[in-house]
């Protein structure tokens, strides 16, 4: 394995993580809902009336937010995912999966359900993350796939 150190930013990703975490405590102290991605995006696909607008802006923003940061903070190139769209879109739809069968996501369990204590959370937050370091040693050290 090599850790590519010189691209290696604790300041930006601190940064970043603190954000992260001023925006989920505002969003529960202000609305009383927890600021989980799945959540949000899955209320699109069962809108009510007049919550709608606000789904569609918070999703905008956060799919758009890595082009105004390049754009802003003159950063390196957007990175370039090197596989076949079909493999792709699978992967979309097995998180989508496992977010759907585990009530919830990396943002809502991991951050927010952490944050708030929440013993549910932290199974799930300890599931996921032992899955995907499982699967990360079976891709690279049993399969021997290099990326």
């Amino acid at each position: 394995m090599h850790i590519d150190w010189v691209s290696f930013t604790p300041g930006p990703a601190l940064l970043g993580g603190m954000i992260l975490g001023i925006a989920a405590a505002l969003y529960v102290l202000l609305h009383g809902r927890i600021l989980g991605i799945s959540g949000i995006v899955s209320g699109l696909l069962r809108p009510k009336a007049g919550d709608w607008s606000w789904r569609v802006a918070f999703l905008l923003g956060i799919l758009t937010a890595p082009f105004w940061a390049a754009l802003m903070f003159d950063m390196h190139p957007l990175q370039i995912i090197d596989t076949e769209w079909p493999l792709i879109i699978l992967a979309g739809l097995l998180v989508g999966f496992g977010a759907e069968y585990g009530s919830g996501c990396t943002s809502g369990h991991g951050i927010c359900g952490l944050s708030r204590l929440s013993p549910r959370s932290l199974v799930a937050t300890v599931a996921f993350m032992s899955s995907g370091f499982l699967v990360v040693y079976m891709i690279r050290h049993v399969l021997a796939v290099s990326t």
